[in-house]
């Protein structure tokens, strides 16, 4: 097969549910609108309805590996189960080819009044498997779900964890083309959670997987594209990390309404005439210097943003010690984030900060200026300025492009509202490193070996 080919069309999807107000009006629906029809009558209804789902559609090719997020209650897990079968659609259509399997909110797939053991056969039984093949993968799943005599036990008396294990040991073990998993990871302790995670990339080297979590880090760590699901419609749908950031945009203006500041592109106000800035000083940690090199791109403030308004970030650079512009560092050695915002209203608690990322958008490291003035925030009068240094020595990054998210908010950690969230303020990329694995590399001290003799 080409890795060209559909593995799962989408069309025009809908799902539509009857809510009913009162019991009795259930009945009257099964009822009186037949009557009435037989009559020759208008026939009424007794109940609402409720689109879990609307126009709907989208393609996934062989290969792929697709995140879908979304608020709770934005229709995800309906779906997941119209793709596997278990729920049938109002309207529209869904082709998948070849095997599906898939690992649902728990309680899905399994009878409680099952062993372990039983319920291995019957679900591999339901994904396509003979007796005698799932006779002989037995022992490969038990080793896998590691839930020892439990296996022989109902699975009534199991654990959501030991739960998520045996499920998740069946799907792993069936040859599925198409895998499809749910939040039910969530679930699993770190160990496990691990095995799923090699797993997963195993299999995404030639198979598809639809993967869904409110974890939009592990969204970007694993898949090509995402799709966003907003009160059951697809609202945005494209690479992991744009979908992230519009997810992380809807539900700020969810919680404190509508973007006031500019949209990516769009020409910023011009400042109100600031007063002498503020300083909030950040020290991080000591360590030796270590050959990386960095090249540093200047502000963009056009970058994609989202926010209140209250406030702005106007400037962002990278100093060196005596504060002169970067654009050039090296890994492991002394530098200075410098973050200027504007208030345009007086901000009582403001909180300033910064978070570098991949490009995938995974978070690499980052902090803000909360705990350090918790007890004394520096107050910013409107038409103010504040401005954050953060002092830090760079890590070593492996090659590739990364860069640096900013933000301005007011609050506490976690009781906050966002008056500029800017994606992408500063974009650098790492030509050379020794890093030959993990995210960040670390400036050692010291590297020493030693050799005792015989």
């Amino acid at each position: 097969m080409s890795f060209d080919e559909i593995a799962i069309r989408v069309a025009d999807l809908g799902k539509c549910y009857q809510i009913y107000d009162r019991p009795q009006d259930r009945l009257k629906q099964s009822i009186v609108p037949r009557l009435r029809r037989l009559l020759g009558m208008a026939a009424p209804t007794y109940f609402r309805e409720f689109w879990a789902l609307r126009d709907v559609s989208f393609e996934i090719r062989r290969g792929e590996t697709v995140g879908i997020i979304g608020r709770n209650g934005s229709g995800k897990s309906t779906l997941l189960q119209i793709i596997c079968g278990t729920l049938t659609p109002t309207l529209g259509t869904v082709e998948t080819t070849g095997r599906v399997a898939a690992l649902l909110e728990l309680g899905t797939g399994f009878n409680p009044e099952f062993t372990g053991r039983e319920n291995v056969y019957m679900n591999g039984s339901v994904l396509g498997l003979a007796r005698d093949e799932i006779g002989a993968r037995f022992e490969s799943i038990a080793a896998f779900a590691d839930i020892g005599d439990f296996i022989d036990q109902p699975v009534k008396t199991y654990s959501s964890g030991m739960y998520v294990r045996l499920a998740f040991a069946v799907i792993a073990h069936v040859d599925a083309d198409v895998l499809v998993i749910d939040e039910a990871l969530a679930v699993g302790d770190v160990f496990f959670t691990q095995k799923c995670m090699r797993f997963l990339r195993r299999f995404m080297e030639n198979g598809t997987v639809i993967f869904v979590s409110h974890d939009t880090a592990a969204v970007q760590n694993l898949c090509d594209r995402a799709i966003l699901l907003e009160k059951g419609r697809v609202s945005f749908m494209g690479s992991a990390k744009d979908t992230a950031a519009e997810y992380l945009k809807s539900l700020y203006e969810s919680l404190q309404g509508a973007s006031a500041v500019p949209a990516a592109g769009e020409p910023a106000d011009e400042a109100v005439g600031p007063a002498e800035p503020r300083d909030m000083r950040l020290d991080f940690l000591n360590c030796t210097q270590f050959r990386n090199d960095i090249e540093i791109f200047s502000f963009d403030p056009a970058s994609a943003a989202f926010g209140k308004g209250g406030g702005r970030i106007d400037a962002v650079a990278l100093l060196d010690q005596n504060g002169s512009p970067l654009t050039w560092v090296v890994g492991g050695e002394e530098v200075v984030l410098q973050v200027r915002c504007v208030a345009t209203t007086d901000l009582h608690s403001p909180i300033v900060g910064f978070y570098v990322t991949d490009r995938l958008g995974q978070p690499l490291f980052g902090d803000n200026t909360y705990l350090t003035y918790r007890e004394a925030p520096v107050g910013v009068a409107a038409g103010s300025a504040v401005t954050a240094r953060f002092a830090f020595r760079m890590p070593v990054l492996p090659a590739g492009d990364y860069s640096m998210t900013v933000a301005l908010a007011e609050g506490t950690q976690h009781e906050h509202v966002q008056h500029h969230w800017l994606h992408d303020a500063l974009v650098f990329k790492s030509h050379s490193s020794s890093v030959s694995q993990g995210l960040i590399g670390i400036p050692m001290r010291s590297i020493e070996m030693a050799v005792a003799e015989r």
